[in-house]
């Protein structure tokens, strides 16, 4: 298998505050790859240093071959990868149609009107609300439309921090649903964070447990399903 993205002894920090101790990770062409690990332990310090925010201090991380440490967030996104960030924002005073044009700016928008029929249809909800202002949209509509917007610019790596959060256990499901479809017909590459670590290692093929800001363990989905470690520490409670 062929890894689109390669972190190597990647250190990152908030001032003195060291986030991230060489974190070790790679994510092969066509995987979904999950990364989970309690509040707090990196995870998504580990996402946004992907995006060039904050830098990477040590170690190097290369996509598709090239290393991209240095670049530009901007430059970063135009190798067609994407981000869906924690905590959705989405635009929320721009309609569902809006939100959708500025995630496809980055592609020139030479596919706007086919992409967009596209994200309708893997997201009939939007349909209904297309005119209507983000925020103005239910907790699972703006994470549909956080999803929806990284998708427009076509990407090769799509990066989806905690897309469950704060959202019922069934519209989860639903997102979960639309990840693991994107997958299997389109071969999406997905490097996904998420603190529901039973979803997350179910959708994943494999998957990495951090703890602070080192990983400290990883496998296949099913691997870290039945570790013992692992059930114990993220999983009690956690199978609905």
């Amino acid at each position: 298998m062929t890894a689109l993205l390669s972190i190597r002894g990647v250190e990152a920090a908030y001032g003195a505050i060291v986030a991230l101790k060489g974190v070790d990770l790679e994510v092969n062409q066509g995987e979904i790859v999950t990364l989970i690990g309690s509040n707090g332990a990196g995870k998504s310090t580990l996402m946004m240093t992907i995006f060039g925010n904050p830098r990477a201090r040590r170690g190097s991380i290369a996509f598709d071959g090239r290393d991209i440490t240095a670049l530009p967030t901007h430059e970063i996104a135009r190798l067609r990868i994407a981000q869906s960030p924690e905590g959705r924002r989405i635009f929320p005073r721009m309609t569902v149609y809006e939100n959708l044009q500025m995630g496809a700016e980055l592609d020139g928008a030479a596919h706007f009107r086919e992409d967009l029929e596209r994200m309708l249809a893997i997201f009939p909800r939007l349909k209904e609300r297309l005119h209507q202002r983000g925020g103005t949209m239910s907790g699972g509509e703006q994470q549909m439309l956080a999803i929806a917007r990284a998708l427009m610019a076509r990407p090769r790596l799509l990066l989806l921090d905690e897309p469950s959060l704060g959202l019922a256990p069934l519209i989860a499901k639903q997102i979960f649903a639309v990840v693991a479809d994107l997958n299997r017909r389109e071969g999406m590459t997905v490097f996904l964070v998420e603190q529901n670590a039973y979803h997350a290692l179910k959708l994943a093929h494999r998957g990495y447990v951090m703890v602070t800001g080192q990983i400290t363990m990883s496998g296949t989905g099913a691997e870290l399903l039945a570790n013992p470690d692992v059930k114990a520490a993220y999983l009690e409670g956690g199978a609905h």
